[in-house]
């Protein structure tokens, strides 16, 4: 039986109930984050904790447990799930609420945490730049992991149509930001680079662990970089996946570079 954490509690998965009024569920008014769950221990747990907070500052939302409570509630499931090897996902909504879009005055937050074993590694990506819908970099939403990520299902229905793993997701500016669900690095004259987070590449923890590893430049990325770039990979919490085609161009040989193993291997 599947049990998740939902308010507090643990209760099967069957039984959790969230009020048909919930904000997060009408209007995508809340924020998530994914981790990854190694030895029982969840993966740079203060870096997500941390982003957790930053994006519900952003919202005016409130967290109802502290730091120390949040990792409590995860080792608590993971523990009553017998996890050791497993991904996390921690759900924080507003709550409840009236019809409309202004918020309650004292909102009631929904907080779930859920578990699963964690799947095997996806094969090396093969990757289209998404025609049908863009990333707005001047939006705080481009920085938070919000619940509302349609534009993420749009390039991922896309990709899928379109042959593919996974959608590059261009800016206002027409420069790449990132995947549907993940950061983009790429290997370029010899350097490694990011696009920026003012591009509209969400601060990953993945990400940044990769920054303080190894020397990336963060500038902006082009299409026309794209054409000739021959190694690449993609950063989420879950881990590095690499990229060995970009629209129908194969990168390399084909196969996952040894620069990008490398990093792999690293983080």
């Amino acid at each position: 039986m599947t049990e998740v954490w939902l308010n507090g509690v643990i209760v099967p998965e069957s039984e959790a109930r969230i009020a048909p009024a919930d904000r997060g569920l009408l209007l995508g008014d809340g924020l998530f984050e994914t981790l990854r769950v190694s030895g029982g221990r969840p993966l740079r747990l203060d870096r997500h904790l941390a982003r957790l907070r930053a994006g519900a500052e952003i919202l005016g939302l409130a967290v109802p447990l502290d730091d120390a409570g949040l990792a409590a509630a995860m080792e608590r499931l993971l523990e009553r799930r017998g996890l050791s090897e497993a991904s996390l996902r921690l759900t924080l909504t507003r709550g409840p609420g009236p019809r409309g879009l202004l918020p309650p005055a004292e909102p009631t937050p929904t907080l779930l945490i859920t578990a699963a074993p964690r799947t095997p590694p996806l094969p090396p990506a093969r990757v289209v730049v998404a025609r049908e819908t863009r990333r707005n970099e001047h939006s705080p939403l481009s920085r938070i992991k919000s619940l509302s990520t349609l534009d993420g299902v749009l390039a991922r229905q896309e990709a899928a149509r379109r042959g593919a793993d996974d959608a590059l997701l261009l800016n206002t500016a027409g420069r790449v930001a990132e995947a549907s669900a993940a950061n983009l690095f790429l290997w370029l004259d010899g350097a490694l680079v990011t696009p920026p987070v003012a591009e509209g590449a969400l601060p990953g923890v993945l990400r940044a662990a990769v920054l303080e590893a190894f020397p990336v430049a963060e500038r902006p990325v082009t299409v026309e970089d794209l054409a000739r770039t021959e190694e690449a990979f993609l950063t989420s919490s879950l881990g590095v996946r690499p990229v060995v085609t970009v629209d129908g161009r194969t990168l390399g040989d084909g196969r996952p570079g040894a620069r990008t193993t490398k990093i792999a291997a690293a983080v």
